[in-house]
């Protein structure tokens, strides 16, 4: 079910600076174009694959939010109509709603409930439901997919396991036991290998998915593993430690880090852009009583160029900036903020 909230959305970029880096003979422009108020605890954000709209999954409400974007080249000083709407899953009272995935093959848009174990799969466009389907795991968090052998793999963070479902059936059909508190997910070697990355075990792992063996691990002293990137050759992936405000380039072949960034504390998702540019969302220090509670200073955005292994530019966010996705065109990013319970949203632009 979905409900409408009849919400003016103000664009707000008048008086905001514009960040330009340098970037070998070009140069990057990151414009901040809106800020948009969303539901509480936006946990992820996702572009829709249209790029019209943005999704978040809501840890502290009652579903997911769909916000349709300011059209490109609107006046940013007025204010802008945007539509908004909550869609409700089954069980919605319970909340818990984590992480998504868009699988345009299957015009499909996944979302996860940790408070239930359950994954929810909906049509894309639309967003009407298509089926639950029950994961087998604790705490469910991340998911990835397998184009090859057409299943999805669920992190489960509790249960210290993986959910391999096939897509036909909806049916767990393999469970792979997994370092403490598995999150970051990723398909590789067309769907023979798994890459974990695991937040309590302080590892990352690869798991050969039909025997369920690990085959070589990453270990980092009391790291907390949370996100992972893998470039489209598949020769290298980039993971984000929350512990040591890292994050680290793997060499996947030969499976050994061989490049750290240090970025602002706890960082969380991480985007590649261009297969080169990496976007990393940092929520900021914990509060020194309560991590759940707002940060005492607020967090930072790192754009790191990979080919230079120069760390580009740190763009100022909200209250907890943790999910991040950029748009499939690549003229865009956003960033959602945790604690304000809202997302931003820039532009991109390269020039000579």
């Amino acid at each position: 079910m979905k409900i409408k909230h009849g919400a003016r959305l103000t664009a707000l970029i008048a008086a905001l600076a514009v960040l330009t880096v340098q970037i070998s003979a070009q140069t990057l422009s990151v414009t901040k174009s809106a800020v948009l108020p969303c539901g509480k605890q936006p946990k992820q954000v996702l572009f829709t694959p249209d790029g019209k709209a943005v999704v978040l999954p809501l840890l502290d409400d009652t579903g997911f939010e769909v916000i349709t974007l300011p059209a490109a080249g609107e006046p940013a000083q007025t204010e802008t109509p945007a539509s908004r709407s909550v869609v409700r899953p089954p069980r919605a009272e319970r909340k818990g709603f984590a992480e998504g995935l868009f699988v345009p093959e299957k015009g499909a848009f996944f979302i996860s409930q940790m408070t239930t174990g359950y994954v929810y799969e909906y049509a894309y466009p639309g967003f009407t439901l298509r089926r639950e389907i029950p994961v087998g795991g604790e705490w469910c968090k991340f998911i990835a997919w397998d184009g090859t052998r057409q299943r999805l793999a669920v992190s489960n963070w509790i249960s210290n396991t993986v959910s391999i479902i096939d897509y036909e059936s909806g049916k767990t059909v393999k469970t792979v036991r997994t370092a403490a508190a598995p999150r970051g997910l990723a398909f590789t070697e067309n769907g023979n290998t798994l890459i974990v990355t695991c937040f309590d075990g302080g590892v990352v792992q690869k798991i050969h998915v039909e025997s369920g063996t690990e085959t070589a691990r990453i270990g980092v002293p009391k790291s907390a593993m949370r996100h992972i990137a893998v470039t489209a050759d598949e020769t290298r992936a980039y993971v984000s430690d929350m512990y040591h405000a890292a994050v680290y380039e793997i060499d996947l072949a030969a499976f050994t880090v061989t490049d750290t960034y240090r970025v602002f504390n706890n960082p969380n998702t991480i985007c590649l852009y261009k297969d080169r540019y990496l976007f990393v969302s940092s929520r900021g220090p914990n509060d020194p009583v309560d991590y759940t509670r707002r940060s005492p200073e607020n967090g930072k955005i790192t754009v790191i160029d990979t080919a230079a292994k120069t760390v580009l530019a740190a763009i100022d966010g909200g209250n907890q900036p943790t999910g991040l996705s950029v748009a499939p065109d690549g003229s865009s990013f956003c960033f959602s903020n945790f604690q304000d319970a809202n997302v931003e949203l820039y532009r991109i632009r390269f020039a000579e």
